[in-house]
């Protein structure tokens, strides 16, 4: 009886995705991390509100601490010191690895390279790896939350 009640709990609502569906799940990040790129190479640190999901659930962790709480703290951040002090930032994503989990929910992880321009013209280099949870919203694909690891200089 305890193992019947076990498999029911653990039994998903969402039944898994077809390679069709795997496949439309994956392109459309695909895009959306392209886009991201450029919209930050065009319109600086403010395009990365676009990206995150407007929501108190959103978060964002860098090198094992909490750097945004939710969507108003990264927006109050971004808005009033970052744009303030970076100008420009150039983002390459490597083996980026898509996990769809449903039809609007997918894991991400990606190697990334990152030129960030300050407003001495001084050019920050940072790389690392980021691992996300991607959300499909009505305008379009938005981290729920993100975390973002530096690599270590020896």
């Amino acid at each position: 009886m305890a193992m019947s009640c076990l498999a029911l709990a653990c039994r998903t609502n969402n039944p898994a995705l077809d390679p069709k569906e795997r496949s439309v799940v994956t392109d459309s990040i695909r895009y959306m991390t392209s886009s991201l790129i450029h919209d930050l190479s065009i319109h600086g640190p403010v395009a990365w509100l676009n990206y995150f999901e407007e929501s108190p659930d959103f978060f964002m962790v860098s090198d094992g601490q909490l750097a945004f709480k939710d969507y108003q703290s990264g927006k109050t951040f971004i808005e009033s010191i970052l744009v303030k002090n970076i100008v420009t930032i150039h983002l390459q994503l490597n083996q980026l690895r898509i996990d769809p989990l449903t039809s609007d929910l997918a894991s991400i992880g990606a190697g990334f390279h990152e030129e960030l321009t300050d407003t001495t013209g001084k050019i920050i280099l940072a790389d690392g790896y980021l691992t996300g949870l991607v959300k499909q919203t009505k305008p379009g694909w938005k981290f729920r939350n993100l975390q973002w690891s530096l690599h270590k200089s020896n």
